[in-house]
């Protein structure tokens, strides 16, 4: 009898698959600011956070409230930010993708306004203002996506902090443990092929080799749902 695949044990939800966020900082999301106001504030630290790879930064804004934000790339300490529609169009000041000149990189944008940032926060990336239409605005996602979002959902000029993150080698499989430490995931990562019959199903063999199809449907058991999941098509691209 075989026992439960890795992937099984993932969605069990126990302690060692689940991401240690009594170890994180913030939620780091836009301040609550007013539809027509404007909020100041001085950056005071930088500062990181075991969440991401990316520096974050300790904002003291006039209205008596510090608050730690995404930084993006040029922010220091002592600089002083703006959160507003009538903010300046530069790096660090928070404004709504409305107000935004088209060609501007920005990063932590906004879903649905108010929601204080769901888009582009990984260290390094941006996204670009392309076009103004009545009731929205185009933005040209990381991916090079083009999506749509209400004009008065807010972003964070400039490109996020911590760029060339991943063009670093890690150089030992130490410094790879205790980066997947903080993550919700296991390392190393086992192939299925190097596994036995009961561990996996890919396992067993006299070679390593999937001994099955390694497509499987999108309604397979928890025990034999691993490989490419419901997969659009199959095959070498001719």
């Amino acid at each position: 009898m075989g026992k439960r695949i890795i992937a099984q044990r993932r969605g069990k939800g126990s302690p060692i698959f689940r991401s240690p966020s009594h170890k994180y900082k913030a939620e780091l999301t836009h301040p609550v600011v007013g539809a027509d106001a404007t909020l100041n504030g001085t950056v005071i630290d930088v500062e990181h956070d075991p969440a991401r790879a990316a520096p974050i930064v300790k904002v003291f804004f006039d209205n008596g409230v510090s608050q730690l934000l995404i930084a993006c790339e040029g922010m220091s300490v002592g600089q002083a930010v703006a959160c507003g529609p009538e903010a300046e169009v530069k790096a660090g000041n928070i404004l709504p993708v409305g107000k935004i000149p088209e060609g501007v990189l920005v990063c932590n944008i906004e879903g649905k306004p108010g929601d204080g940032g769901k888009f582009t926060r990984s260290s390094g990336t941006y996204a670009t203002v392309v076009s103004h239409e009545e009731g929205r605005t185009s933005v040209q996602m990381p991916s090079g996506v083009l999506k749509w979002f209400n004009p008065e959902c807010r972003a964070l000029i400039g490109v996020v902090a911590g760029g060339g993150r991943v063009e670093k080698p890690f150089l030992k499989a130490g410094k790879k443990f205790h980066k997947m430490k903080v993550r919700a995931t296991r390392f190393p990562r086992v192939r299925g092929v190097a596994m036995n019959p009961r561990d996996h199903p890919f396992g067993g063999g006299n070679r390593q080799h999937p001994c099955r199809s390694t497509t499987v449907s999108r309604n397979a058991p928890p025990g034999a749902k691993v490989g490419h999941i419901a997969a659009r098509r199959t095959g070498k691209k001719r």
